[in-house]
């Protein structure tokens, strides 16, 4: 084998088509194309039409809410919280917050807190110090002793708009 005997196999690198050369090309005249019509033409991408009927995800039903004012809360159950405690992934001396179950691993996401639920059983005095809770895990954690904080994070914007009206009026009273 020499340099310049060296070669690619054989159909390794093949001529690309130069279509609409001619009639005895086989690509010549439309161009592989077909003939006539919308397709035929250029600058066409014509992506989920179906020539006039009504399109499939237009005939299928709209379904769900996306709430703009939803809260995203990371939801924690009591029976997690002593299973960590058990474990000694948790102290149950400190105040358990977002940032302490974050750290244990217990709470993911979360951006507007930790929600506390009552599924499972809390033999632990705690204090937690929390989002939000259920009435359930709240009456659960003052059984075993301990105590639920729930953090102030603003009153929703109805809330806040009916005290502002309700303000008003007792202003136009006087």
């Amino acid at each position: 084998m020499k340099l310049n005997e060296i070669r690619d196999n054989e159909g390794a690198r093949k001529n690309r088509i130069r279509v609409g050369r001619g009639i005895g090309s086989g690509k010549g005249k439309t161009g592989g194309r077909g003939q006539k019509g919308q397709k035929s033409r250029s600058g066409v991408a014509i992506k989920g039409f179906e020539g006039g009927q009504m399109p499939l995800h237009m005939r299928l039903p709209k379904r769900g809410f996306n709430n703009p004012f939803g809260k995203d809360f990371a939801e924690v159950n009591l029976g997690m919280v002593q299973k960590f405690i058990d474990a000694k992934k948790l102290d149950a001396k400190k105040d358990i917050d977002h940032a302490a179950l974050k750290a244990a691993g217990l709470a993911r996401g979360g951006k507007d807190g930790v929600r506390l639920l009552g599924k499972g059983e809390l033999k632990t005095k705690v204090k937690f110090v929390v989002a939000g809770a259920s009435k359930g895990a709240v009456a659960a954690v003052e059984k075993a002793g301990g105590s639920v904080e729930i953090l102030d994070k603003g009153k929703p914007e109805h809330e806040k708009k009916a005290e502002r009206a309700a303000a008003n009026k007792a202003a136009k009273a006087k």
